[in-house]
């Protein structure tokens, strides 16, 4: 994939953060784009890059259910941010324990 095609304008990004806020019927202060970039930003450097999405859901589906306002998105953020922070590594399981999987197959039949 080009570099080219994995940059997005800024101008898109509004417009795609625009189209959230209608679909969902959300306030701009609800979906604060640059903190929600900062917290993928963070989260895939402290963490990996596949946890930024993750991170970026869980501080969403927190602040929310927090009643969504201004002060529970940026305590949601900070919060994840805080816990990224603190991850010394990622544990990834050597390439052989797939092969101890207990129940290989559907029904443990390989």
């Amino acid at each position: 994939m080009s570099e080219q095609s994995r940059t997005l304008p800024p101008e898109a990004l509004d417009a795609w953060a625009g189209a959230l806020r209608e679909r969902f019927d959300l306030d701009p202060a609800q979906v604060p784009v640059t903190g929600i970039l900062d917290l993928a930003r963070d989260v895939a450097t402290a963490v990996a890059r596949p946890a930024a999405p993750v991170g970026a859901f869980a501080a969403g589906l927190a602040a929310g259910l927090r009643g969504g306002d201004d002060a529970a998105i940026r305590d949601a953020l900070a919060a994840v941010v805080a816990l990224a922070g603190t991850v010394d590594h990622v544990d990834t399981p050597p390439a052989e324990s797939a092969a101890e999987d207990p129940e290989p197959g559907i029904g443990g039949i390989a």
